[in-house]
């Protein structure tokens, strides 16, 4: 356990050696804010409620979606990196499992990405736009158990579009497409509640919905009481449940690897 520890950590180190890129990736962050802040804003200008939602809420929604948003791109891509220029082979015989090498490097770049831009953007948001706060302290609670479970859910699911490389070589256009689904079904765009009544119905079969909507509206208390502890339970159920798939997966992916003629 201790070695994953310190590799979390220098992955945190190499995050915060490059200032000029740390930084700027903040500013990024705040002038997205600033244009989504803006864009809802004028969607609102002749109307005070959409589908129910004042502004102060949707502003609130968004912004901690967008927060979100950023948690769930993992370390898909370097694991399908090293698998096309055949370095897995090499990773594969160190002392320790690739796979829980990976999360930890993804857990050391989560922290210092909450540093570098969460943290700066919800100041801002907080002072100058006039998000929300929690109904009740247990709501907050709440969101931060059902964000760490939604974050550790959307890593599970990078690392499955890692694993296809063994069988697709390039996953570029995998990745594409899975920023997609998860970006439109998670409701990183807009929340849930707004889509037609087919699509709410079908996004509660699926995980990505308790991956950002879910955790949000239980900050804004859209989901409250008995309602968010089954929300919860629901996550921990998909995250299970694609940990066991990705394991197995995992398993018969390296048995296509050739490591010395062995």
């Amino acid at each position: 356990m201790r070695k994953y520890w310190e590799m979390m950590k220098s992955q945190i180190k190499i995050d915060t050696a490059y200032s000029g890129w740390y930084w700027s990736s903040t500013a990024s962050m705040i002038l997205r804010m600033l244009i989504i802040y803006a864009f809802w804003h004028a969607v609102y200008e002749n109307r005070t409620t959409i589908e129910g939602m004042p502004l102060d809420i949707m502003i609130t929604y968004v912004v901690l979606a967008m927060v979100l948003n950023n948690y769930l791109a993992g370390v898909g891509t370097q694991l399908g990196n090293s698998v096309r220029d055949g370095s897995v082979a090499i990773e594969l015989m160190r002392p320790y499992n690739l796979l829980d090498k990976l999360v930890a490097l993804d857990l050391g770049d989560k922290i210092s990405g909450t540093i570098r831009e969460a943290v700066p953007l919800l100041i801002i948001a907080y002072l100058f736009m006039g998000i929300n706060t929690p109904n009740h302290w247990t709501d907050f609670i709440l969101f931060l158990l059902s964000a760490l479970l939604g974050i550790l859910i959307g890593t599970q699911l990078d690392l499955a579009v890692g694993i296809m490389a063994f069988w697709l070589t390039n996953i570029w256009g995998l990745r594409m497409l899975r920023n997609a689904i998860i970006l439109f079904f998670s409701g990183g765009l807009l929340p849930i509640t707004m889509f037609p009544e087919w699509l709410q119905m079908a996004s509660r079969f699926l995980p990505f919905q308790y991956m950002i909507y879910v955790p949000v509206s239980i900050y804004t208390g859209q989901i409250s009481g008995l309602d968010a502890l089954y929300a919860l339970l629901v996550q921990i159920f998909w995250l299970i449940l694609v940990f066991v798939i990705i394991r197995l997966t995992w398993s018969l992916a390296i048995r296509k690897v050739t490591i010395f003629g062995g």
